[in-house]
């Protein structure tokens, strides 16, 4: 075999890899989960983690904390959506810590407190 001939088979080969490479990871990132941290899961957890000290962040916690107003009263708002929750987020108050929150904790505390317009108390 001369070779040209080996030059043209190795290209061709490692042509056909890259493109096999290629698709493989264009399915993966198309079939990709949603990244966890945006689930309301996540913001049940991160809720827990940050907000219960001064909010009742469980449904059936709702009336025993007297200042901040618990989550199901947010979600029950006419006005709460996920926009007003992240601009809240983003704004100071003067009962509230000042929040440094990724957008995806964000998005993961909004989904938690708008899932929790599906419950029944």
């Amino acid at each position: 075999m001369s070779r040209s001939v080996r030059i043209y088979i190795g290209l061709t080969l490692l042509i056909a890899l890259s493109v096999l490479f290629l698709f493989s990871v264009i399915h993966t990132a198309a079939g990709a989960p949603r990244a966890p941290s945006r689930t309301a899961s996540a913001g049940h957890r991160l809720a827990q983690a940050w907000c219960q000290t001064c909010h009742a962040v469980e449904p059936q916690m709702t009336g025993l904390f007297d200042e901040a107003p618990s989550f199901q009263a947010i979600a029950d708002r006419r006005g709460t959506t996920m926009l007003s929750l992240k601009v809240f987020w983003r704004t100071s108050h003067q009962n509230m810590p000042n929040l440094v929150i990724s957008p995806d904790q964000a998005d993961a505390l909004a989904n938690y407190i708008l899932s929790l317009r599906d419950r029944e108390n």
